[in-house]
């Protein structure tokens, strides 16, 4: 006998006299028992399914979020455009970041052939609000980069302005999807969406992570209103300073000749660095003089 038929005999047999008082007792009696067998169907679907996934999320957002807030490094290396038909542009890249206690700052200064220079200075809070501020090529000091202009090409490589920064594991909305080999990596699967409130050009980033060390190894972001899909790859990934991270990185989009490459070349996973270091009024001044 199931355990929804005993439920259902129990509630008959039941006798509570042949008051109205007790009429409304046994109404609200069986109400409640109808609720019980109710809920306990409902977890007999898949419970364990319902759990992992979301023990899954929770393992990979928290590991995600976790890595970020415990930035503070130094890199340098190069951010290389691969044509079609193979033609190399070649730019020298360095990035500094840390956490401090209004959220993240991230540094980054991109040298072209022509030693022309772009100065981009990131802050996202710990909500995942976003703000940039550039020093572009023929500009002399900083100013606000507008909304409308995060998704642009950076120096014309396959990487936007809000590429530099993984704002999606802050975004409002979270799911674990199964979980999936990527090459040789089992990885937790974690599809972000942005709320209402938060400023982001996608419609949602769906990224594999790592399981032993909750380290992505895969994203592909969907853009918004176009649905066209940008994929991120990272390789080599290392240990440098007790903090994971990619000795490359690769994107492009699918149906586009060619590709691009941020390749890492050096760096300290341990910078201590101070507000200072994240003061772009130095970063104008160097500039000013350098015309």
């Amino acid at each position: 006998m199931t355990f929804l038929r005993r439920v259902v005999m129990l509630s008959r047999t039941r006798k509570f006299g042949q008051y109205p008082e007790a009429r409304r007792a046994n109404c609200v009696f069986g109400t409640i028992q109808a609720s019980i067998a109710l809920l306990v169907m409902l977890s007999l679907v898949h419970p364990s399914r319902a759990f992992a996934a979301n023990a899954d999320q929770d393992t990979a957002l928290a590991g995600s979020r976790q890595r970020i807030e415990k930035a503070d490094y130094r890199l340098r290396g190069r951010l290389i455009r691969v044509e079609g038909n193979g033609k190399r542009t070649n730019y020298k890249f360095s990035a500094k970041a840390h956490w401090f206690p209004d959220g993240l700052r991230l540094f980054c200064e991109i040298t072209g052939p022509g030693s022309e220079k772009t100065s981009l200075l990131f802050h996202m809070s710990a909500t995942g609000q976003i703000s940039i501020e550039a020093i572009l090529p023929g500009e002399k000091t900083a100013s606000a980069l507008p909304f409308g202009r995060w998704n642009e090409s950076l120096v014309g490589t396959d990487f936007s302005f809000e590429d530099m920064v993984e704002s999606q594991f802050f975004w409002k909305n979270q799911e674990a999807l199964a979980p999936e080999k990527y090459g040789a990596r089992d990885c937790f699967v974690l599809k972000s969406k942005p709320g209402s409130q938060d400023q982001t050009h996608y419609d949602s980033a769906t990224t594999w992570i790592d399981r032993s060390i909750l380290f992505p190894v895969h994203v592909v972001k969907t853009v918004r209103g176009t649905g066209q899909q940008k994929e991120f790859i990272n390789y080599g990934l290392r240990q440098n300073g007790g903090a994971w991270g990619a000795s490359k990185v690769e994107a492009k989009l699918p149906g586009k000749p060619g590709f691009s490459i941020l390749e890492i070349e050096g760096g300290s996973g341990k910078a201590n660095l101070k507000p200072k270091d994240f003061d772009l009024s130095q970063f104008s001044s160097q500039a000013e003089k350098a015309k």
